[in-house]
């Protein structure tokens, strides 16, 4: 086999997400155009001809490099020794059908938003890792999100494109006969065609559902351009397509699903396909296999704030799904009780989260303090049961450890930990090791991260100018933006006005002291997009940017356009402390701060979402003791306080308490014990686990499947 071909093979499966080894490879090869093509190995290879592609791999002596790639990779798809094989094997026949409105699988591929994409991303990941027989079921948006761009005045500006599909790792889905497949959604307006996509993400696959056909209407065929675009009509019949064709698309596909895994209310209509099939199979009404739908069902639910749940309107819910609840045999008022908390009120809309609630026998928040807001906020849906006996449970989210660690503090766990550390992460006993790692090594890892981290931010923060027509900023001392040597704190998330991004600038004179000590200096970057719905959030935005833009601040306090995963990539990887001031306890769950730990990073952030349960005052720091006041201002004030307190009373002094080799040992002890405490619970590898043992087999072994051939 070529070079060429073996490139193609490796370009074509995102295991490169997560394989350094092969980005390498690309990068080599032509690093100029590996940036500009947004690290797609597709586009890559698509803009060099075969020749050039073989020449450059002699030249650069990489031919033994793509060899041992390429084979790697086909001996992690034909591993039979695995997790999966051992502990899954009831969903072999019938896998694992994870539903969600986006994927965040690398910034090449734009169908995220921010935490609810990268997580699934990172589930379909470790899904493949651990060999767990799963799909995930998505939308195609040609258009993505948004790119940000802010102008002279801080105001974002939202910039949507379109995506060529043919530089992306995607294949039309076809049939024996080679046609592409396509599968059918019906509305009381009209009748969607919907084409599959299909992506392999390692052992795992990824299906994209894509209503540009040309014989659908002209709304129709922009109906999933765009990631949380248009109005609620838009999001609606999104959502049937991603619920009713995702599972129709399945079926098309050869697929027999037996478990349905709901990630957030936005796909909760594929339990209603769920039921009709059923219904089909069994010759049975609606009332008797609902029950049985259910129970083949996990729903998670991610957000505890009210206006993150989609609610819709009974004359939009009767347009949309009227054709399918004809098919269910059921009223109207019974289609719209199933997503009301209260049945009996006609004036109550549709809500999706409700939906998935009741239509699931296995429901989970993503911490233990999201577990409690969510019994709390949904205990109306079970009136005769105390609050604590409310069934929501929680699974607390993880991240895909080989996605988000760095490359250096890969290398150093190999040494340290031993070369098979990946498989035993989610054993205690391995991250013992980690006291032994060497200090002054320990620690000039972690600087030469920072310092590609100053070096990557300086990049981006002059393409940000010249689009503005600026010069790159500097300080008010006219030196370049950020030090390596200062203490540098990242706060990178969606900006919502819970998540409090503006919590720092309260008292500018104290943040001044704070940022220009003339001894301990520390430095700020900040990244996020607000939805553009979300005015709040972009006055956030604005408000960040013109403190940017102060002279006392200037090229200390830096935004960073555009965050996707690229962004939070280096973020996470190189930053001294990561930054979280959400309101508690309205984070869900924030794995943000889960990327920084592995790469020696340490969390300072009030005891919300996953730190509430992760934080044991000696592996990072807290802001507050996690006391929940009534008053909004009030609360805010306190944690206003309590942040400086920490930044001033702990974490400077203790970044800067250098001994005679230069070294802060007090801090090197603190990250150590913070890998060694938090790594091994807080990856996706254990939370796929988790989902395994106490959702899956139960969903697939209680009841036969709905595709169960000769039923």
């Amino acid at each position: 086999m070529k070079i060429a071909e073996r490139l193609r093979e490796l370009a074509r499966n995102l295991y490169w997400t997560w394989h350094p080894p092969v980005v390498e490879i690309f990068r080599d090869l032509d690093p100029k155009l590996w940036r500009e093509v947004n690290h797609n190995p597709v586009a890559f290879l698509a803009r060099l001809s075969e020749e050039a592609l073989e020449e450059r791999a002699v030249d650069l002596s990489l031919e033994a490099r793509i060899t041992r790639a390429f084979h790697r990779l086909r001996a992690y798809l034909s591993t039979k020794n695995t997790w999966g094989a051992s502990y899954a094997g009831l969903l072999r026949a019938n896998p694992v059908a994870y539903f969600s409105a986006e994927f965040g699988l690398h910034e090449s591929i734009p169908i995220y938003s921010g935490g609810l994409g990268v997580l699934a991303g990172d589930h379909l990941k470790s899904a493949s890792d651990l060999d767990v027989p799963l799909v995930g079921v998505g939308l195609f948006y040609a258009k993505g999100y948004f790119d940000q761009q802010l102008d002279r005045d801080g105001w974002q500006k939202e910039a949507y494109f379109g995506a060529d599909v043919r530089t992306l790792p995607l294949d039309p889905a076809t049939g024996p006969d080679g046609k592409a497949l396509r599968v059918r959604v019906e509305t009381r307006t009209s009748e969607m065609l919907v084409e599959i996509w299909a992506a392999r993400v390692g052992r795992s696959r990824l299906i994209l559902l894509d209503t540009n056909v040309a014989e659908n209407q002209p709304q129709d065929r922009a109906l999933t351009a765009q990631l949380y675009g248009g109005d609620k009509r838009t999001r609606i019949r999104q959502e049937l397509v991603l619920g009713v064709g995702g599972l129709r698309a399945l079926r098309a596909l050869g697929e027999r699903p037996g478990v349905i895994h709901l990630n957030e209310g936005h796909s909760a209509f594929a339990v209603l396909e769920l039921a009709r099939e059923l219904m089909e199979r069994d010759g049975r009404p609606f009332a008797e296999v609902m029950e049985k739908a259910a129970a083949m069902t996990v729903f998670t639910t991610h957000t505890p704030v009210a206006a993150g749940h989609d609610r819709f309107e009974p004359r939009l819910v009767e347009e949309t799904l009227g054709p399918l609840r004809g098919q269910l045999g059921i009223s109207q008022r019974e289609l719209l009780a199933l997503g009301r908390v209260d049945p009996a009120d006609d004036a109550e809309p549709l809500c999706m989260t409700v939906l998935g609630l009741k239509m699931s026998r296995s429901r989970n928040a993503v911490s233990a303090l999201h577990g409690r807001t969510s019994r709390a906020m949904w205990r109306g849906l079970w009136p005769g049961l105390p609050e604590d006996r409310v069934p929501i449970g929680h699974i607390t989210n993880g991240v895909h450890v080989a996605t988000w660690l760095s490359v250096p503090m890969a290398s150093l766990y190999a040494r340290y930990l031993k070369e098979d550390w990946p498989r035993r992460m989610c054993d205690p006993e391995t991250w013992r090791a980690v006291e032994h790692i060497d200090e002054e090594e320990f620690w000039e890892q972690h600087q030469i991260l920072k310092a590609a981290l100053v070096e990557f931010v300086r990049r981006r923060l002059s393409a940000q100018t010249a689009a503005r027509g600026e010069e790159p900023p500097v300080t008010r001392e006219g030196r370049p933006a950020l030090d390596p040597a200062a203490l540098t704190i990242g706060f990178a998330r969606r900006f919502a006005a819970y998540k409090r991004a503006d919590l720092l600038l309260r008292d500018l004179g104290r943040l001044d002291r704070l940022v220009n000590h003339p001894e301990r200096p520390v430095q700020f970057l900040y990244a996020g997009k607000a939805h553009p719905n979300d005015e709040s959030g972009k006055r956030l935005v604005q408000q960040v940017f013109a403190v940017t833009r102060d002279p006392r601040f200037q090229g200390k306090i830096v935004f960073i356009e555009n965050h996707d995963v690229n962004v939070g990539r280096h973020l996470a990887q190189g930053v001294d402390l990561w930054l979280n001031t959400p309101l508690r306890p309205q984070e869900a769950c924030g794995t943000s701060g889960q990327k920084a730990v592995i790469n020696g990073g340490l969390n300072l952030s009030t005891l919300d979402g996953w730190w509430a349960q992760a934080y044991d005052g000696t592996n990072g720091f807290a802001i507050g003791s996690g006391a929940e006041h009534a008053d909004r201002q009030r609360q805010d004030q306190a944690d206003f306080e309590a942040l400086y307190d920490a930044l001033e009373g702990q974490v400077v002094p203790l970044f800067y308490d250098r001994d005679r080799d230069g070294l802060p040992r007090g801090w090197i002890a603190r990250q150590k014990n913070a890998i060694r405490t938090l790594a091994w619970r807080f990856c996706a590898r254990r939370m796929v686990m988790d989902y395994v043992r106490h959702c899956y087999l139960k969903a697939a072994g209680d009841l036969a499947s709905a595709f169960d051939a000769g039923t």
